[in-house]
C-alpha cells in the first residue's frame, strides 16, 4: 500500500512512517522544508513538498495514493483558534480528494472528552466544536465519513512520549525549572492517559491497514496517570518541590496551560486493543522520564 502521511517528520508522524515502512508498506510523505525532505528521503519515504495551507498539494499528495494518514497539526497555542481552522480545512481538502472511493483516510485527534465516574472509551463523543475547545478533527472526520468517506479517527493521549517529545510534559518540565517548583491543582486527582510514540504509530498502522468508516480508535496504553504523580515524579528529577495550588494560584504557575492541567482525561482502549490486536510494548511515561532525555540540561 502507498500511504500519504502529513506531518511525516513530525513527532507523531515520523514515527508512523517508519512503522509503516517496517511493515513493507510505501510512504509519501508531506514535507515544508528541504531540512525535512532530506530527513524523510533517509527512511526511505517519498517527497511530498507542500503543507497543510497548500490545499492543491495536500490533494494531489492523497490522490496519488491507496491511503492518507493526518498527523500534521500546528501546536503553537497561542494561535489555537486559527490553527484548528486549518486543521479542518486540511482535513476536508484530503476527504475530498478520496471521495468516491474506498481509499482509507485516518485522522488525528485529542481525547477532548469528560466523562464523570469512568475512563472515556472509544465510543464517547468529543467535546462539541466550540470558542473554549474550537479543535474540530474528529466532527470533520466524521462529516466526512456520514458523506461515504472511508475516514476513521485517532485519539492520542494528553501525552505522547518517547525521546525528542515537546509536548505537554516538557511544558511542565520547563514550567517547574523556571518556577522552581513542580506543581498540581487541588489534590491533583486528575488523570492523564499516556501512550509511547512507537505504540502509538501501531495504532495507526493497523487501523490503516483494517479500515473501519467512522471508527474511533483510542492510543492509550496507560489508562490513568494521576497528574500529582506526573508532578512529583517532574519534582523528583529537578530537585524541586512539589505543590498544590488551588483553582485562584493556578494561573500565575502554568498561564495558558492552566486548563490543561486541570483537566481529566482518563481513558481505556479496550475495543482499539481487542479490534486491532494491539498490544502496546514500548516505555511507560515514568520509565521515558528516568531514561528519555527529559531532564538533560538545557542550553
Amino acid at each position: 500500500m502507498r500511504v500519504f502521511v502529513t506531518g511525516a517528520t513530525g513527532f507523531v508522524g515520523s514515527a508512523v512512517v517508519q512503522e509503516l515502512r517496517d511493515a513493507g508498506h510505501r510512504v509519501l510523505g508531506l514535507v515544508r522544508s528541504d531540512a525535512s525532505a532530506q530527513a524523510l528521503a533517509l527512511t526511505g519515504a517519498e517527497v511530498h513538498r507542500g503543507s497543510i495551507d497548500d490545499l492543491e498539494s495536500l490533494r494531489a499528495g492523497a490522490a496519488a495514493c491507496d491511503a492518507v494518514i493526518h498527523t500534521a497539526f500546528d501546536h503553537d497555542f497561542s494561535r489555537f483558534a486559527e490553527n484548528c481552522v486549518r486543521d479542518r480545512v486540511a482535513i476536508e481538502a484530503l476527504g475530498a480528494a478520496i471521495e468516491g472511493s474506498s481509499r482509507p483516510l485516518l485522522v488525528t485527534s485529542g481525547l477532548a472528552m469528560q466523562v464523570a465516574g469512568r475512563p472515556g472509551h472509544e465510543g464517547d463523543d468529543c467535546l462539541p466544536v466550540s470558542e473554549g475547545y474550537p479543535r474540530a478533527s474528529e466532527p470533520t472526520a466524521l462529516a466526512l465519513a456520514a458523506r461515504g468517506v472511508n475516514a476513521a479517527i485517532v485519539r492520542l493521549s494528553p501525552t505522547v512520549h518517547g525521546a525528542g517529545d515537546h509536548g505537554f510534559v516538557p511544558i511542565l518540565i520547563d514550567l517547574a525549572r523556571r518556577t522552581g517548583r513542580s506543581a498540581y491543582i487541588g489534590e491533583g486527582m486528575n488523570a492523564w492517559s499516556a501512550v509511547h510514540r512507537r505504540d502509538a504509530a501501531v495504532v495507526y498502522r493497523r487501523a490503516i491497514e483494517a479500515p473501519r468508516a467512522g471508527a474511533r480508535w483510542h492510543a492509550v496504553a496507560e489508562e490513568r496517570l494521576l497528574f500529582k504523580d506526573i508532578a512529583a515524579a517532574i519534582g523528583e528529577q529537578l530537585g524541586v518541590p512539589v505543590v498544590s495550588l488551588s483553582a485562584e494560584e493556578a494561573p500565575a504557575h502554568f498561564g495558558w496551560f492552566t486548563k490543561f492541567a486541570g483537566l481529566d482525561l482518563a481513558a481505556t482502549s479496550a475495543v482499539t486493543r481487542e479490534a486491532l490486536g494491539w498490544t502496546p510494548r514500548h516505555p511507560t511515561l515514568a520509565q521515558d522520564l528516568a531514561s528519555a532525555g527529559y531532564f538533560d540540561a538545557k542550553a
